[in-house]
């Protein structure tokens, strides 16, 4: 209730201060100039309400429009480091294949996590320093769109692993469009946080609210008296807390609690990228947890699900 209420903790003062001072000017100065029909102050709530409708209702298309992109993106990586696993070419089971397929991993959750700060305005680089390897963190650093500087660097280690016969040109290809729909889910993104809710309708709809709120006492005068102080402030808290709702589900990237839960979605990806790329070497680890195993040494076993 803090929380929430601490969102309008402005417009309640002033609602409660309008309707107080209200009410000490009727006590002083009658009722008879003052009283309105209270039909019209009804008229216009429910217009206000059909209003807010509509726009919470546009609202949590856009927040709902952010989750589902941030739920292609878990599917997507997923995929992007399964085809990795299962195109790179490894009959040694080397060091060197491991170390690209978990660098590839961390790679791409650097891009998750980088791409979530990017969207909240925040510095993407500060994100991703202890996950990339000096070499790509050196790259990356001299691109201002640092998600799009690490989706290179996936081409780039594509075309390499290409020229070196590790993978085949399909292979590359089928990779290249899961890098491509990951493309599409950050042009995506962007559109949502660069697309701005229409100002002006926005405006109008807080404008019929005060009208609504500054007639709403003259039509209960004769009805409840000081009784309508509380009664207002409820009435007005109840129509600014959905204005509010509407305007954090609206903007799903600026870092509220309402937001989509990109940090923690990113960290899912994370300990799911390098459990996959690390599942050889958990599978033959001595019982002592030795981290200089020689997985080179390591014979491929017939009929194993490691041949792939």
């Amino acid at each position: 209730m803090k929380y929430v209420l601490g969102k309008i903790k402005i417009e309640l003062f002033l609602v409660i201060l309008y309707v107080i001072s209200f009410e000490i000017f009727l006590y002083y100065y009658g009722t008879n100039a003052i009283n309105i029909p209270i039909a019209i102050p009804t008229i216009i709530g429910t217009i206000i309400s059909l209003l807010l409708a509509f726009k919470s209702n546009q609202a949590y298309d856009r927040w709902w429009e952010a989750r589902i992109i941030w739920g292609a993106i878990v599917n997507d990586s997923r995929t992007l480091i399964r085809q990795v696993i299962a195109f790179y070419k490894d009959p040694d089971f080397s060091v060197e294949a491991n170390d690209f397929k978990e660098n590839f991993a961390k790679r791409q959750a650097a891009w998750c996590y980088s791409l979530s700060q990017s969207l909240r305005g925040k510095d993407p680089l500060k994100a991703v320093k202890q996950i990339l390897s000096d070499e790509d963190f050196k790259y990356i650093k001299k691109h201002k769109h640092v998600p799009n500087a690490i989706l290179l660097l996936h081409s780039k280690d594509l075309k390499k692993a290409n020229e070196q016969g590790k993978i085949n040109t399909y292979q590359q290809v089928e990779i290249d469009n899961t890098l491509t729909r990951l493309c599409d889910s950050m042009g995506k993104c962007e559109r949502i946080k660069n697309t701005i809710f229409p100002t002006t309708y926005s405006m109008y709809i807080r404008f019929t609210l005060c009208l609504f709120i500054i007639l709403l006492p003259f039509g209960l005068t004769d009805l409840l008296g000081w009784l309508q102080i509380p009664l207002v402030t409820t009435i007005g808290a109840a129509f600014f807390l959905i204005e509010k709702m509407a305007i954090h589900l609206q903007d799903p990237f600026e870092n509220r609690p309402t937001d989509t839960p990109m940090t923690a979605i990113s960290s899912t990806i994370e300990k799911n990228l390098v459990q996959m790329v690390n599942e050889f070497r958990d599978e033959f680890e001595t019982p002592t947890k030795k981290p200089e195993v020689e997985l080179h040494h390591i014979q491929p076993v017939k009929n194993s699900y490691f041949v792939l």
